[in-house]
Formats: C-alpha cells, structure tokens, sequence
C-alpha cells in the first residue's frame, strides 16, 4: 500500500469573539502576511497578535511582524510595498481651524433694533437679537470661541458681527477706550426668507473669511496675543445656509476642522483591514491597513511551524491585496478563528474505527477457532 499524498485543508473554521484588542480573524479566503526576525514572509490564518515594546504588531510569540500598508500624517493609506504595521502611541498633533459650516434660522417675527439708539454692544443684550457661539482652534491647540451676534436692523435684513474671545479677529477692543468698531456683515433675504446676500466691508459673499486673526488669551480682562498662529488663508465661515422664517431662532451644531491636541484612547478595525486609532480630541485616524495574501495553489504551500505556511514552487507567487478585495476575506475584529478540525466529529470517527477494528478480530479470531476445531476433527 502506497500513501497517495498528503492534503491540507484550508476550509473555513467558527470565528468566535476573544475580546482582545489585535485579535482578527479572516471571514474567507486569505492569509496574513507576516516576516520574520530573518526576513523572510511567511502566511498565516492565526490572528492572535499582540504589540512589542515599539509599537509594531507580532504574532503571540513576538517573533513575526504583521505585514501591510503604511497611512501618511492625514491617514491616507499609501498602498505601496508592504511595511511592518506600527502602532503609533504619539499624541496627535493639534489642527488650526480653517472652515466652519452650520445650518440656522432667524425668526423673522424679532422686533427690529435702532441701531442709532443702541449701537451694537456685546456686552449689552438689548442691542443684539441672538448669538451663535463656535470653538476654534490655533496652530497650538489651543480653544477660542468665536461668537456671531445678529442684530435685526430693518425687515428682511440683519447685521452679524463676529468676535473672537470677545476682540476683533486682530486682537482689537470692540468697545471701550481705544476701540474699534466691529465690521459688520450685512445679510439680506427675500420675501419667502431665503438668504440673498452677504456684504462684509463691501465685499458681497456668502462665505464671510476671516483673516489677520491674531490668537490671544484673556487674563484679568486684558488680552494678550499668545504667539500661536491662525490658518494662513484664513478661516471660511459659510452663512449660505442661513434662513429667516417665522419660528424659533435656531442653530444646528456647527461643522469644524480645527482641533486640539489628542492623545490616543483606543484602536478600531474594520472589515477592510484599516486600522482607526481614535484619539481623546473625539478625532479618529487611519494608522495602517492590513494585507491579505491568496495562491494559485494552496496545497503547494509548506508547513513551518506554529500554524505558518510559506510559498513554494508548486504554491506559486502570491498576490498581495487589502481584505474584502476580490477573492480576499473580510476581517472581523477582537476575535479569532478557530480549527477547522472538529474535534468531536473525529472522535466519534475514531470510535467507529476503533469498533470496526475490534469486530474484524474478533471475526478473524473465530474463524480461527473453527479452524482448530475442524483440524482435531480429522
């Protein structure tokens, strides 16, 4: 009797939740790309990974790093070669605001303001009508809220004057002795109370930019500028979506760019393999994304140890993709797969052999028997 050959099967096992943070396992085809401490690739579908001491992801052992592609300052996958995925455990570098976007509306029914009687005072609340407040952010991190005030001058037009921390955008007094007035942004509306202008220093556009803004901080009711730096192109306050119909004044949560410094609290994985660290700013950033590797031919692939395999001739080359790319798995995240042996099934197998077994000597034992007797018969 001659063994035919050796088959290894590479069918799909259970996938169960194991609540570890690098956990992974591979819903369908693929195997994890991983290099050894010689350099050499090798492929597994064991996703029990853990991080060293510098950050990089090894298997359980910590003798194998996880291959896959790298994500630039922004978080954009550079899909390239394959790199050693790292966990980068820096703070995130704070972001200036450059943009802000929000949906309101203006009740139209407001009494209108004499504003030759009461000039505009953000210290008095009888000379504006409402105020939207919005946090910005310097190249430092550091938090300012910039307050729109609208003051209802005629029907169908406003006037919105935007402060930061209670001064002009370049650090002037807006009242007091010196001062300078606040430049206002005249916004007009037709009669069904859609927005049809936006004029700032004679200047008509919707989205009012604010430039020359000068930091600063507020000590004891003195301000002074405090060497951080705005957004060079300024900062785009879109009032295109600015409404005045006979309701409630009102003001959806604003939409901004800007952010603080972040330090990292957690890490996320998707199906697609990308790997979000997600930061104490409320921010989230892709770090890395994992590759998946597929062969022609399986079965020509070579045991080496620890549930690893690598390529050889017979397996062919292999290719190289993201998760749920073509053939390739997807990767469910804080679990693992495990054995597609069933453990049960083969014993229950082992047992049916093993009676089979004992029934075929015992058939051979009594043919024996009946053997001897008929021989003393004769």
């Amino acid at each position: 009797m001659n063994l035919a050959a050796v088959s290894q099967q590479f069918t799909q096992g259970d996938v169960n939740g194991s609540g570890g943070i690098l956990d992974m396992a591979i819903q369908g085809g693929g195997f994890f790309v991983q290099k050894g401490s010689d350099g050499s690739l090798e492929y597994t579908r064991s996703g029990a990974f853990r991080a060293d001491k510098d950050g990089y992801i090894t298997n359980n052992t910590g003798t194998s790093r996880l291959q896959g592609y790298a994500a630039d300052a922004d978080g954009k996958i550079i899909k390239g070669g394959l790199t050693d995925l790292q966990l980068n455990l820096s703070n995130l570098p704070p972001k200036a605001s450059t943009k802000v976007d929000s949906t309101s509306n203006l009740n139209s029914s407001e009494p209108v303001i004499d504003q030759v009687a009461k000039p505009f005072n953000p210290n008095d609340t009888s000379t504006f009508t409402t105020q939207y407040s919005t946090t910005l952010y310097d190249s430092q991190g550091n938090a300012h809220p910039m307050v729109q005030y609208l003051v209802k001058t005629d029907g169908n037009k406003w006037n919105a004057y935007t402060l930061i921390d209670g001064r002009n955008p370049n650090g002037s007094a807006p009242t007091g002795t010196p001062s300078t007035p606040p430049v206002p942004s005249a916004l007009t509306f037709d009669g069904a109370g859609k927005l049809t202008s936006v004029v700032t220093g004679g200047v008509s556009d919707k989205t009012l930019t604010i430039t020359g803004w000068v930091p600063g901080t507020v000590t004891n009711g003195v301000w002074k500028a405090n060497g951080a730096d705005a957004n060079p192109a300024g900062i785009a306050v879109n009032m295109a979506n600015i409404t005045q119909y006979n309701s409630a004044t009102y003001r959806n949560p604003p939409v901004t760019d800007g952010y603080a410094t972040g330090q990292i609290t957690g890490l996320k994985i998707d199906g697609s393999g990308v790997l979000f660290a997600t930061f104490s700013n409320q921010q989230s950033k892709a770090i890395g994304q994992i590759s998946l590797a597929s062969f022609n031919n399986e079965q020509g692939l070579q045991p080496a140890g620890s549930t690893t395999w690598k390529e050889t001739f017979a397996s062919g080359q292999p290719g190289y993709d993201t998760p749920q790319a073509g053939t390739l798995g997807s990767i469910v995240a804080n679990s693992l797969e495990n054995s597609n042996v069933n453990l049960t099934n083969e014993l229950v197998d082992l047992i049916k052999a093993q009676s089979n077994y004992q029934a075929n000597a015992k058939t051979i034992s009594t043919q024996s028997t009946i053997m001897q007797t008929i021989i003393q018969m004769t």
